[in-house]
């Protein structure tokens, strides 16, 4: 469960303040798979980044039971000079998980090959991305925070993150951004929306995007 008690945040802009969120009273959940819709700029990043700890909001608090992954598939944190395998052993000190144990289901989920001994400055892109999603997964969270990252790669990758993640949701939570709304129907069982600083769940997943669609005017995803 992930609880908003009397959240508000907002920045400024030439145009005023944007206001991401004001006075929210909100809970996420134990046990569902969560996806956050709302239009570019709605602020579903900023919500993301409040709740993993990277920002805090200007009013109010955020408390979560149980243990909370960084935002899944987020590679800005790698150690450029050290391999793949280097870095998964680094996090898997890091969060008490087996190191070889998390190192051979990386490799394994991964398919890098003998990229995963290379050092992680000559990754594309694409591979970090890869690494980064493979270790958040392989990691058992309580509540997982992920950002696109079931798109990586090829439609045979994405069918196996797909089933990785879901797998995960059979003893997990999680709040999942992603512009596909056939994403979410694929990988979530509930859903939230973001409009105009006011945060409003939805049990039925179905309706969550029919609300969202409404609000964009459009049934078509950005």
């Amino acid at each position: 469960m992930i609880k908003f008690e009397n959240i508000s945040k907002s920045f400024p802009t030439p145009r005023g303040r944007k206001i991401i969120l004001q006075n929210t009273n909100f809970v996420f959940p134990t046990g569902k798979a969560v996806g956050l819709m709302g239009r570019n700029g709605a602020g579903k990043s900023t919500l993301m980044q409040m709740i993993s700890g990277k920002i805090r909001p200007d009013t109010g608090t955020i408390t979560h039971t149980g243990t909370m992954s960084w935002p899944v598939g987020f590679a800005g944190s790698f150690n450029r000079e050290m391999t793949g395998a280097q870095n998964t052993k680094f996090i898997a000190r890091t969060y008490g998980i087996d190191t070889q144990s998390l190192a051979d289901y990386v490799e394994d989920f991964t398919e890098l090959g003998h990229h995963f001994h290379a050092p992680i400055r000559n990754y594309s892109s694409g591979m970090r991305s890869r690494l980064a999603f493979a270790i958040s997964i392989g990691i058992p969270f309580d509540i997982y925070l992920v950002d696109e990252v079931t798109a990586v790669g090829d439609a045979s990758f994405k069918r196996k993150s797909r089933i990785a993640f879901q797998d995960r949701m059979k003893k997990s939570s999680a709040i999942v951004v992603t512009h596909s709304t056939r994403q979410i129907l694929k990988i979530c069982d509930a859903g939230a929306v973001l409009e105009n600083g006011k945060l409003q769940y939805y049990e039925d997943v179905k309706e969550a995007i029919s609300k969202h669609h409404k609000n964009m005017g459009s049934d078509e995803d950005e």
